[in-house]
């Protein structure tokens, strides 16, 4: 059977790819730990429940709605960039798609062409260069530096006349690295010097912790708002991912171009979920900062706690979102692994806890650990970890010990 040079190009998830491997292996009875997806434990708010199910019994989610979104959404989403960003847009400057990964293809599909490339620091969120590539564009990843943020200086080795776009995730995803304003607005007015257009995936932008603040490139000043295309939605910060709603917000140019496309493609975003939506949109918030500090606790538990595992060395304490990103190269060293991705194999057949390779973001020797899950599973699974590496170490020092897992 022949397929698509794109399908024969793209490669799947790695984050769902181990996400599926470790659900499969609990519905087998093995006792999994699964640190792989970006997926936060908590369920849906209530009060964002019961608008939907309030506009199901309403009878206003059986038929279609506009293929960008309900104008009362719209009108939510721009009430909550103005609360949260003090930054003003139009409902008609919004278009709703299904999640936020949904509004980052749709993008690509609307702004890169053959040749074109697209900017992104390494490492990165997995998707971005599969889209660019499904896109017909080239994926760069730039370097970073000791915090895992791009530089002027290293934008400046790899910027050329096939540059279109140039991607910022704050706080970043996998590294949880978080940008300051004063960085933002460097980098944004680079970017606008360069006739480059800024994706702002502001997925985290509500989770961050120990008194860091959150800012996004739509702050930056008029200039560079303009060149900016906001991208965020409900899943990560109210605990919807099921619900599959994210949003873009950019100049009507932009706008009208990734509807035109969404009205081919997905119709609408399920109606439902859209209520829910706005309900998420128009709460207190109150829900989302309790969300919010169980993180932050999270990460102030467990960081120490895998700083003391044998080869595991966190060059930079995560400041949002909900990940850490583990050098892992003397752990690989100890176990006797050529790869990250060999290190992957074992913690999961072994210790039993699902983790994601570094490789997959662009950066072999490194793993992702989601926190996204009760405090006691983050605790045994560092355990399990700790002991894993602990007898590794032992076998490496005396020459023969078994595996034994909790």
């Amino acid at each position: 059977m022949k397929f698509s040079n794109r399908a024969m190009q793209v490669k799947p998830s790695a984050t769902v790819g181990v996400s599926n491997r470790a659900k499969a292996m609990i519905r087998n009875g093995i006792d999994v730990i699964n640190l792989g997806i970006g997926e936060p434990d908590f369920t849906t708010p209530k009060v964002i429940a019961a608008a939907a199910i309030d506009a199901i019994q309403h009878g206003k989610t059986s038929f279609y709605t506009p293929a960008s979104g309900l104008p009362e959404l719209k009108r939510a989403i721009a009430d909550r960039i103005q609360a949260d960003y003090h930054v003003s847009y139009a409902p008609e400057q919004i278009s709703v798609a299904n999640g936020a990964k949904m509004a980052l293809y749709v993008i690509m599909q609307a702004l890169v062409d053959n040749g074109d490339e697209v900017l992104m620091p390494k490492p990165s969120w997995v998707s971005y260069s599969q889209q660019v590539s499904l896109a017909g564009g080239t994926p760069i990843l730039v370097d970073t530096n000791a915090e895992f943020k791009i530089t002027t200086d290293s934008l400046n080795r790899v910027v050329n006349d096939h540059t279109r776009l140039l991607v910022i995730n704050s706080p970043q995803n996998p590294t949880g690295t978080v940008y300051s304003k004063a960085e933002l607005q460097t980098i944004g007015q680079w970017a606008v010097d360069h006739h480059i257009l800024l994706i702002a995936d502001d997925i985290y932008g509500k989770l961050v912790y120990n008194e860091t603040k959150f800012y996004s490139l739509i702050q930056c000043g008029k200039q560079i708002a303009e060149s900016t295309i906001l991208v965020n939605g409900v899943s990560k910060a109210y605990s919807m991912t099921g619900w599959r709603i994210g949003y873009v917000a950019a100049v009507p140019e932009i706008i009208s171009k990734i509807n035109a496309i969404l009205s081919h493609s997905t119709g609408n975003p399920a109606t439902v979920s859209q209520y829910a939506a706005i309900a998420a949109f128009r709460s207190d918030q109150t829900e989302v900062e309790t969300m919010r500090q169980a993180f932050e606790k999270r990460l102030n538990t467990i960081y120490p706690l895998l700083q003391q595992v044998p080869g595991f060395h966190i060059e930079q304490k995560p400041e949002g979102a909900f990940y850490l990103f583990p050098n892992v190269e003397e752990a690989m060293n100890i176990v006797g692994v050529d790869t990250s991705s060999q290190l992957v194999e074992l913690l999961l057949n072994e210790a039993h806890v699902a983790v994601v390779d570094g490789g997959a973001f662009g950066m072999p020797g490194y793993l992702r650990l989601s926190y996204a899950t009760g405090m006691e599973d983050l605790k045994i699974a560092v355990k399990r970890i700790n002991t894993f590496m602990t007898h590794y170490l032992e076998k490496k020092v005396s020459g023969g010990i078994s595996i034994e897992t909790n």
